[in-house]
């Protein structure tokens, strides 16, 4: 059984979104990011980082295991169960290629540039041309991507299609727009509308409060 601790993030998302494409059981825990709930003693025991999400993978026997940063998680799932993710050779590489992409390019340029859009406590002008610009960058070359490939490590949908979509599912936090992607629009219209990609972003989004 999996516990889940996640809120309406980008990268939350990303881990039910794989339960429901892999068909297996969890239990979702909510994580208000919003009050600071991952900052508190009870949440940084169970990840010292202070972020969401976090995997909990409790077996009949044996202790639980652990699991933080969504990609690495995404990776386990998709191990554990032998779907989403090529068992070898060129295309296993081409979705690695892809977590590492987006880890280190797309989800820091599109946080980054919304935090400064939204919540520096004074403007900066120069990070967020810095960051925006980075945005919009590395969203052209997913989009040379897709130009030629279904998904984005090639035919098939796999953990690094999930990864991708958290960002993209959340691209107005940094004003981002699909207007000069069309082929990014045309794959995030056909991922949104999986029914496991739909159950996911229902069971987080419950998670925030209604005011």
């Amino acid at each position: 059984m999996f516990d889940v601790y996640a809120f309406a993030t980008p990268n939350s998302v990303k881990v039910p979104i794989a339960l429901e494409e892999l068909g297996l059981p969890y239990t979702l825990r909510g994580v208000n990011v919003r009050k600071g709930e991952q900052k508190t003693p009870a949440f940084l025991k169970l990840n010292p980082n202070g972020k969401v999400p976090s995997l909990v993978d409790t077996p009949e026997s044996g202790e639980p295991f652990v699991l933080t940063e969504s990609a690495a998680i995404l990776v386990y799932l998709a191990e554990k169960t032998g779907r989403l993710l090529p068992v070898g050779g060129a295309a296993r590489a081409r979705v690695f290629e892809q977590l590492f992409f987006h880890a280190s390019g797309l989800s820091p340029a599109f946080g980054q540039s919304g935090f400064f859009q939204r919540f520096a406590a004074e403007p900066q002008p120069l990070a967020i041309e810095r960051f925006s610009s980075e945005a919009n960058r590395t969203l052209g070359l997913l989009d040379s991507i897709l130009a030629r490939n279904e998904y984005v490590a090639g035919e098939e949908f796999t953990i690094a299609d999930i990864a991708h979509f958290g960002w993209l599912w959340r691209r107005g936090f940094p004003n981002i727009t699909f207007s000069d992607a069309p082929h990014v629009a045309r794959w995030y219209e056909a991922v949104e509308a999986r029914p496991a990609v739909q159950r996911g972003i229902a069971r987080v989004e419950a998670l925030v409060p209604q005011d």
